[in-house]
């Protein structure tokens, strides 16, 4: 399975910094309880010619241990690829549905996302990125998920 590293060849360096992340996924998944994680940890926020890159190194607290997480962050969508032992790249763009392949230890699924709603106020000084979807695995509408992520210059306290 290939995926496409583009973000790689955008990163002109206009701006890179290192920066706190704080993120909160939600996951409400058909059969099963509501799943919130949140967790915070150190990465890489880099202005491009075409938006936001912003980086970071999963943890055992995700599940994720050995991925590299990137989200590119363009005014009209937003990418998220993620290289390492789960590969995947998924495109959220709002009223538009992108199919995508999602690739783990235990296996390939296909996935399709239907994004609801998209909101960044990404700068150099950090913000908010927020993304709503629906996800369907193997075809079948499966559940809600809700990213919500904060960035801050390392030096800058976390809203909470």
């Amino acid at each position: 399975m290939q995926y496409n590293n583009t973000y790689e060849r955008e990163q002109t360096q206009a701006m890179e910094q290192s920066v706190m992340i704080s993120i909160r996924g939600d996951q409400e998944i058909r059969g099963a309880e509501k799943n919130t994680t949140e967790f915070v940890t150190e990465g890489r926020l880099t202005s491009t010619e075409y938006g936001y890159l912003l980086e970071y190194e999963e943890s055992a607290l995700t599940g994720m241990e050995g991925t590299h997480t990137a989200f590119q962050i363009r005014p009209a969508s937003v990418a998220l690829i993620r290289t390492g032992t789960f590969r995947s790249q998924m495109i959220f763009e709002r009223g538009r549905k992108h199919y995508s392949l999602y690739d783990t230890p235990y296996g390939t699924m296909t996935m399709d996302i239907m994004t609801d709603a998209l909101r960044s106020t990404i700068t150099d000084a950090g913000g908010e990125l927020e993304i709503c979807y629906a996800i369907e695995i193997e075809h079948q509408v499966t559940g809600e998920c809700r990213f919500l992520i904060q960035v801050r210059p390392n030096e800058a306290p976390l809203i909470q």
